[in-house]
């Protein structure tokens, strides 16, 4: 019998698909836990390693997708949206971005998720041997998928000395003729930095000098604090130009797997892109689109999200430092970014981020990510399990305990 996997595409591996022995690194983090579960059966894992949000949806968000979904007029294909989701979400990037005058016809269309519109982001734009550039560390979709067209990808790596904001100074001319997406995504997963004005300003400036179409995740945008003040890439004068930007309600409104947000920008980019959706899919589900609006219109919401979350990173932060981790709460997103240490005092040594969060999770079951991509760093999450802010503190409590015999060197 021939072998199926004779006819996948080269994209996927071709016949080799199946076939190779490394292993993705969140199948290792999964791996990791069941063996730390089976070593440590008496003690619970404390999974920092989450990367969605431990809340539900707000009751009132609940309650609209319930009497939404009883209407039978709400059964129907959404294709590429309905007007009243478009609407409020122009007028939500206004009141919590200040973003005025988006078109909700030409300049908005709702996606089913951000990750399917990264990946449907490049049919727009990439023919083979054209470059997408994106930043390292990084989500890996769009740049997935502009290889499976054939394109290529140059790496911007975020450095600690640079604010882990990108130095869009070191990519070469060849690359710049050839590229025409720039992927960026502030507040970052994982380094958790914060962009600002100048640097938008720049990335405008940078995109017109070389023709570049600039696509900003903004999944993380609201959910700032400590002075922060949420910022939209496209408030900045010159945005729309050369531009679009993603927002999700998955981490901002506790509602990831609802999969809906939308996409926002130039209209002929919007336009682009409804153009290809509609060959992706017909529309979330509208209900959806419904309690989605009604959470675009109580940005409160969000803003208690984020209090939380805050609280929490203060304190973990605090913890990791008294194990000698350099953990500096960030300005934004659920993340917080910790530079590997060497070793433990009077214990192993580390050769890598890899080495880190394996010692954390099989010797003190915490669990988190790693990342070698630019310099060996590991990311935890604040988005733990917990009942209130009593249920937090046990939490925490419980991380100090088990970390209070490392202490750390570099």
């Amino acid at each position: 019998m021939n072998d199926i996997r004779n006819q996948f595409a080269e994209r996927i591996g071709g016949a080799r698909f199946g076939t190779g022995t490394e292993v993705y690194k969140f199948e290792k983090i999964k791996q990791a836990k069941r063996e730390a579960l089976r070593r440590n059966s008496g003690k619970v894992l404390i999974d920092l390693g989450v990367g969605e949000p431990d809340a539900m949806a707000d009751d009132g968000v609940l309650r609209e997708l319930m009497i939404e979904s009883r209407k039978p007029e709400n059964r129907f294909y959404a294709d590429n949206g309905i007007p009243e989701f478009r609407q409020v979400a122009a007028a939500y990037m206004h009141e919590v971005f200040g973003v005025a005058g988006l078109d909700p016809e030409t300049e908005i269309n709702h996606v089913i998720g951000t990750k399917s519109a990264l990946a449907m982001l490049p049919q727009v734009l990439i023919n083979p041997g054209d470059v997408s550039i994106v930043t390292s560390p990084g989500y890996p979709v769009l740049g997935t998928q502009t290889r499976y067209l054939g394109g290529e990808i140059a790496e911007l790596p975020l450095l600690e000395e640079n604010g882990f904001l990108p130095d869009l100074q070191t990519l070469s001319e060849e690359t710049l003729k050839r590229a025409k997406l720039l992927y960026l995504n502030y507040p970052n997963n994982p380094t958790g930095a914060v962009a600002g004005i100048d640097f938008f300003e720049e990335v405008i400036r940078f995109a017109k000098d070389h023709e570049l179409i600039v696509v900003h995740d903004a999944a993380y945008a609201a959910l700032v604090f400590d002075g922060n003040k949420p910022l939209s890439f496209l408030s900045v004068p010159g945005a729309k130009e050369v531009g679009v930007e993603l927002h999700s309600l998955s981490k901002s409104f506790n509602m990831t797997g609802w999969r809906i947000g939308f996409i926002a920008g130039n209209a002929r980019l919007i336009s682009a892109f409804a153009a290809v959706k509609n060959n992706y899919d017909s529309g979330q589900f509208i209900p959806i689109q419904k309690a989605a609006a009604y959470a675009l219109a109580h940005p409160e919401i969000t803003i208690e999200t984020a209090e939380k979350y805050s609280r929490r990173h203060e304190q973990l932060s605090s913890i990791l430092r008294e194990s000698g981790l350099d953990a500096v709460k960030p300005k934004g997103s659920f993340f917080l970014y910790v530079k590997a240490p060497a070793g433990v005092e009077s214990g192993p040594t580390f050769e890598d981020a890899e080495a880190f969060s394996h010692y954390l999770i099989q010797e003190h079951s915490i669990s988190t990510v790693p990342w070698d991509d630019a310099g060996s760093y590991v990311r935890f999450s604040v988005t733990f399990e917990a009942d209130g802010p009593e249920g937090e503190q046990i939490v925490l409590d419980e991380i100090r305990n088990r970390l209070q015999s490392c202490q750390f060197f570099f």
